[in-house]
């Protein structure tokens, strides 16, 4: 991420919703009029679905839920059934989110995600049931992820802030992933 483009849409203290959130609707036309040749500036893009999922991650970064998933349900990738597996979720309709992580398998990011899940957690000292289950795995299971988001919105579980730096911190590793996937040859 070196253009100046990326750093404007990128805040470094924002945080990645849980639920849907509210549309950053002053970013709206900036969205809109984003071409996968502006985001990447001057690098060659050698995948295109991956550089797609890219503008899915920035307009759901951005809780414009509908045009994310307009994106990621045209991906037919790992890549992209994250993306719209991560919109459900948000959305929310847990089940279809966890449809669509099926759809994914074992995601490149899910070891660096669980690592930096338990660093965060470690620090927190949780209270949560599902957080402790988070601590204690051996693998990163979006499912748990996913129930415990559901957890928080109904009320039956503590510490959204941590949930939403997890989840920030998956957002940031799947959009720098998918980043990657677009321009290496």
């Amino acid at each position: 991420m070196t253009n100046s483009l990326l750093s404007e849409l990128i805040s470094a203290d924002h945080l990645c919703e849980l639920g849907p959130g509210k549309p950053n609707e002053a970013l709206r036309p900036k969205l809109a009029a984003l071409t996968i040749e502006q985001l990447f500036a001057a690098q060659r893009v050698v995948d295109h679905d991956a550089a797609r999922c890219c503008l899915s991650g920035l307009w759901l970064l951005h809780n414009f839920l509908d045009e994310s998933h307009s994106l990621s349900q045209e991906i037919e990738t790992a890549d992209g059934s994250y993306w719209h597996g991560v919109m459900h979720r948000r959305e929310p309709d847990y089940g279809n989110g966890k449809y669509w992580f099926r759809r994914v398998g074992n995601h490149p990011v899910y070891s660096q995600l669980l690592a930096e899940a338990q660093r965060l957690i470690a620090a927190e000292k949780p209270i949560d049931a599902t957080a402790l289950k988070i601590a204690q795995a051996k693998s990163w299971d979006p499912d748990l992820f996913i129930d415990w988001c559901e957890q928080i919105a109904r009320g039956r579980a503590k510490q959204e802030l941590l949930a939403k730096r997890i989840a920030q911190v998956e957002w940031q590793l799947l959009f720098d992933h998918c980043f990657e996937q677009a321009i290496s040859q």
